[in-house]
């Protein structure tokens, strides 16, 4: 069984660093705007960062657990994935210093540098020398390791700057972190955006700190800790309150077990064997990177750009547009009672789905608002509109997922506030995180219950609803109301076993359903046409379903963001399947699944990717598009996707990415979709006829007063 998925599948974490590569090309492209590469550079760290965090750390306990497991897309047991892992990541940290290095130095004659120490001019030393002594030197918490001084525990992604000192006879170690409440960067005096980063200055003077030692091999350095922490279920049955839990989780993340050490100078013989035995790490897990091991100070830098040079060096700015199908400055809720809506992010505003959450918060007929909520913005009209329909006398249900990876805390804290306003505040269920984005507003019309229902393939999250393409459905269909009634009923009881006759839901009907829906088109052969846009494929069942699909003649395209266990190409198995990915200006975040062609499709979006976590360990749901003109628009888009040839890569046979070979018309999806949202035409509010018996009417009421 294992040999036919090794065939045409492959290993999910390679396959994950082959996407975070994709990500630093963008920062390689010379078509793109400096200060967006350098941007590019920041999140490519981000994503490494957390991919040691969460996948590499899942590793170790799996080799811990159970040494013979093996993963069943490349038969490799999770000690050979780590060892994989680090081999590949090497190349990448090279890559990534050097692209750093480049984009720093073509930065350099608009006046924004980033300096060593060395390179400061005499003036800039001494104002750098007197901050230190009157700012940093007062706050710093230095300490030595020896006999008597234990080896303190270095916190996960926090900077210490170290060095070997000698005192007498004695040798040891050195430790000072990197004070976490000053600015990660110091601004030099003058016009431009000259600055150096603390921890250089730290290290500079260290000779101060330690004045009383002879100080050597001086460095800095940052530990990524394993943050892979799930609460276990007899945590969860015990206590009353799943914060509670939560908040003892995230204390217990800052000591887990150490992945990766990063350092600034190479370390000697004698200073790599110290930090392996104390961090209890291998020197593999040892890299040395020239460029900032923190990137945040990037955006705070662009925002300090003066704005007649930004443009040269930004994106042209992009606003969020108003809806190609709604009026504006008319009801939103009454426009959804008509037809369905859909709105495109970030293209789109979000603007429609928060106002008709506002008039359903003051709407006298409106009885109920249920929502589910993975993650929130920290500041967040949604939910203060939620909390002002609750104080309004509506009953407002709120399933918030408290295990949202680094999210927790900002779930907790709105959790908390929501409560507080009266709303009825739910969690998910042991061992299932609730990742769905629906909700559902409950009226009554006459002595009918009538619904309004929303749902999502991101997030309700207005920050990101201007960095991610999503899409967002509002319909008054009432079986879907119906289904999404059952749901909410379903969640509040515990049980995850509904049955819905449009949704579908995971754990239990969506991936049935998709597997289903793909049977139908296998049945077609060549006529046969599968066309899914996701985020990553790991599900084990839905590959072997493409395969069966591209024996059977079916043409499939994946449009896949990030990881894909599935190869192209490969003969007797996969050479009907075509593999796709969109990395650009804005991050691809929809999940469209589409069966079929033109007018008889059947399309449904939805929150789940085609991973075992999304099909089996969450609850998610997807929802069948019913509106002929927006099937039609969904089709455009994805076509249009699909011809990308300046941000679109093909995967290949062998799993590695290439893009496509420009033909006549160059094609950026993401840059048609904004021209789009720019120069649609938009339905115009009609002026309300008013009958002779109304103007009089209003001619009496004037003449009164």
């Amino acid at each position: 069984m294992v040999k036919e998925h090794l065939t045409y599948t492959q290993n999910r974490e390679l396959s994950w660093l082959r996407f975070d590569q994709r990500v630093l090309e963008e920062a390689q492209d010379e078509s793109v705007p400096l200060l967006e590469r350098m941007k590019f550079v920041s999140i490519f760290t981000s994503n490494l960062d957390e991919f040691f965090m969460i996948r590499v750390g899942s590793l170790y306990d799996m080799a811990e657990a159970d040494a013979k497991k093996i993963d069943k897309r490349s038969g490799m047991t999770a000690q050979e994935q780590l060892s994989a892992i680090y081999e590949a990541v090497a190349p990448l940290y090279k890559e990534r210093d050097k692209t750093y290095s480049e984009i720093k130095k073509q930065l350099s004659p608009y006046g924004i540098c980033g300096l060593d120490f060395k390179e400061l001019e005499q003036q800039e030393k001494k104002y750098v020398k007197k901050y230190f002594k009157e700012q940093i030197l007062p706050i710093l918490s230095p300490q030595i390791v020896d006999a008597n001084h234990p080896f303190p525990h270095l916190l996960n992604k926090e900077i210490y700057v170290v060095a070997m000192l000698k005192y007498e006879a004695h040798s040891m170690i050195g430790i000072v972190p990197v004070p976490q409440f000053v600015s990660d960067i110091l601004y030099l005096p003058g016009h431009d955006v000259r600055y150096i980063r603390m921890e250089k200055v730290i290290m500079e003077y260290l000779d101060i700190v330690f004045e009383q030692y002879q100080v050597s091999e001086k460095n800095y350095i940052c530990v990524t800790r394993n943050a892979d922490v799930s609460p276990d279920d007899e945590a969860y049955a015990d206590n009353e309150d799943f914060r509670f839990v939560m908040r003892e989780t995230l204390h217990k993340r800052r000591k887990m077990a150490a992945v990766r050490l990063e350092t600034a100078n190479p370390l000697s013989k004698e200073m790599e064997k110290y930090f392996c035995e104390k961090i209890k790490i291998g020197p593999e897990c040892i890299f040395r990177t020239k460029m900032p091991m923190k990137l945040d100070f990037i955006f705070k830098i662009i925002d300090k750009v003066p704005d007649s040079m930004k443009r040269s060096l930004i994106d042209e700015p992009f606003s969020p547009q108003p809806s190609v199908s709604l009026v504006e400055g008319s009801s939103v809720m009454a426009q959804i009672k008509k037809r369905d809506i859909m709105l495109a992010y970030p293209y789109e505003s979000m603007e429609p789905f928060l106002q008709l959450i506002k008039e359903a918060s003051t709407d006298p007929d409106v009885m109920t608002i249920k929502i589910t909520i993975y993650r929130l913005a920290k500041k967040t009209r949604l939910a203060e509109y939620l909390c002002a329909a609750a104080e309004n006398g509506k009953e407002v249900t709120v399933l918030i997922e408290l295990r949202a990876r680094f999210d927790e805390q900002n779930n907790i804290d709105w959790s908390e506030r929501m409560e507080e306003a009266g709303c009825r505040v739910i969690y998910g269920f042991e061992g299932y995180k609730v990742h769905s984005k629906i909700c559902l507003i409950t009226y009554r019309n006459r002595n009918e219950i009538k619904y309004i229902t929303q749902i999502g393939t991101g997030n309700y999250n207005e920050k990101t609803a201007k960095l991610y393409t999503d899409y967002s459905l509002m319909t008054s269909n009432q079986s879907i109301g119906e289904d999404a009634a059952l749901f909410f009923k379903n969640m509040s009881i515990g049980n995850l076993d509904g049955v819905y006759k449009h949704l579908i839901v995971s754990p239990t009907s969506l991936k049935t359903k998709v597997l289903s829906l793909m049977d139908g088109e296998i049945k077609k052969g060549a006529e046969g046409r599968i066309l899914m846009k996701m985020n990553s494929v790991t599900d084990i069942d839905f590959m072997r379903k493409v395969s069966e699909a591209s024996k059977a003649g079916v043409k499939v395209d994946l449009i896949v963001r990030g990881i894909c266990c599935i190869l192209p190409g490969i003969k007797d198995e996969t050479e009907n399947l075509k593999v796709t990915s969109i990395v650009g200006r804005y991050l691809e975040h929809p999940r469209v699944f589409v069966f079929g062609k033109d007018e008889n499709a059947t399309i449904y979006i939805g929150s789940a990717d085609m991973m075992t976590r999304n099909t089996e360990k969450r609850v998610e749901v997807a929802c069948p598009v019913y509106d002929p003109n927006i099937k039609k628009r969904l089709l455009r888009d994805l076509k249009i996707m699909l011809a990308d040839n300046v941000k679109a890569r093909e995967m290949k046979s062998d799993g590695t990415y290439r893009k496509k070979n420009r033909g006549d018309r160059i094609i950026c999806a993401q840059d048609e979709f904004m021209k789009y949202a720019i120069t649609a035409k938009r339905p115009e509010k009609k002026e309300k006829h008013i009958t002779p018996f109304e103007k009089l009417k209003k001619f009496l009421k004037i003449k009164r007063k």
